[in-house]
């Protein structure tokens, strides 16, 4: 099948790997997205946890903490500018707030909300019309609490990245620590025991290819046994470095998350990176991949 540049353009961001690099893999896949991002990882040129970098979409994440009631939300702008506008920071807020409020965790249900006598959807679009660019909410989150339980928020760079978490058994200032680095680090589990069966499965896959086709270029191959403890040890390295628990803490790189919060548990987190995944429009980049492929 005929590869596209958008194709390529999406496997670039997803794994840093090289242009060309990406237009091989999604041709031994046959533009499978996810298989060609395994093909490149077995061949050692993307790496497990690499995150898209290239931010697409302007906004602001804000979290709102209402009592017993917290949530997280994404509103997304189409100029930075607007973004530092006061009064879009105000409807953000606004937005956060009630989503903590109604425990809502769906955009749908929350563009339902009233607030001041009108729904959550006809105040975001009249503030459309008024700033003079579209807005849109991207996503929300909401978590409740009981005793014993706390809240840790942090928002980085005027609200780029925002993260809440709720923490059992921990003070306040150690809930913030656990919601700053959640912010900067980006787990995307908190424990091993939340890692899906499927994701264990397919790092499996990948790890065991990559370990065959060192094993099979090695000038003194490794007998099997000894390839299953490699491929174990490399799985468990990777599934460390993505679960908040086992990630070296960001304030004391000498001990885990875990330890800094002894006997703390962290029960629920979540984090917005203002646009991640959403895709810009690059014409001049596309050009650039399709004139690269056609070379």
């Amino acid at each position: 099948m005929a590869i596209s540049a958008k194709l390529v353009k999406e496997l670039r961001e997803k794994t840093g790997a090289g242009m060309m690099d990406c237009k091989k893999a999604l041709d031994a896949t046959n533009g499978d997205l996810e298989a060609a991002f395994d093909w490149l990882r077995e061949k050692g040129i993307a790496k497990a946890a690499k995150k898209a970098d290239r931010i697409a979409a302007e906004g602001l994440a804000a979290f709102a903490i209402e009592g017993d009631k917290a949530a997280l939300v994404e509103v997304n702008s189409e100029t930075d500018f607007v973004a530092k506008n006061e009064e879009f920071k105000e409807l953000v807020n606004m937005i956060a707030k009630a989503v903590a409020e109604a425990q809502v965790n769906t955009v749908e249900e929350t563009l339902k909300l009233v607030v001041d006598g009108q729904d959550l959807d006809t105040i975001i679009k009249e503030k459309t019309g008024k700033i003079g660019e579209k807005l849109s909410l991207r996503r929300v989150v909401a978590m409740s609490k009981s005793e014993g339980e706390t809240f840790g928020a942090y928002s980085h760079m005027g609200g780029t990245v925002a993260a809440l978490v709720k923490v059992a058994n921990a003070d306040d200032e150690k809930a913030r620590d656990v919601a700053m680095h959640v912010a900067a680090s980006a787990p995307q589990y908190i424990s091993e025991d939340e890692i899906p069966e499927d994701v264990i499965e397919r790092e499996l896959t990948v790890l065991k290819t990559q370990a065959l086709e060192e094993n099979a270029k090695a000038a003194k191959p490794k007998p099997e046994n000894i390839l299953h403890k490699i491929v174990e040890g490399r799985l468990k390295k990777n599934f460390k470095e993505v679960c908040l628990n086992d990630q070296a803490f960001i304030k004391n790189p000498d001990q885990t998350v875990a330890q800094y919060l002894g006997n703390g548990k962290v029960e629920m987190m979540a984090r917005f990176k203002v646009g991640e995944g959403i895709e810009k429009k690059e014409e001049n980049f596309a050009a650039e991949v399709a004139a690269q492929m056609n070379a």
